[in-house]
């Protein structure tokens, strides 16, 4: 997916994702809204979040809190960079 297709609130969000170092405060509703512009989102009846993009399904683990977790915020970049989507387009 081409960067133009997101608005100016998707950019900073992915922008905060690529950052080095990496960020502590990416809030999971600017992620989740970025990642339904690339997909869909549901969340499991255990609290995960789960990505479906083409075929693939990706999941973040639990949402706790507010912000995103290390580990959550990896693997969202992952989760962009498979689209298409990474820190020299954001």
């Amino acid at each position: 997916m081409p960067l133009s297709k997101l608005d100016h609130h998707h950019r900073v969000t992915a922008t905060k994702i690529f950052g080095h170092p990496l960020s502590h405060n990416i809030q999971w509703h600017d992620v989740e809204s970025l990642l339904e512009r690339i997909g869909m989102v549901s969340i499991s009846h255990r609290g995960n979040m789960n990505v479906t993009i083409g075929e693939v399904v990706h999941s973040l683990g639990r949402v706790r809190g507010h912000d995103l977790s290390d580990d959550q915020v990896i693997k969202v970049r992952h989760i962009l960079k498979d689209v298409g989507i990474d820190a020299s387009a954001a």
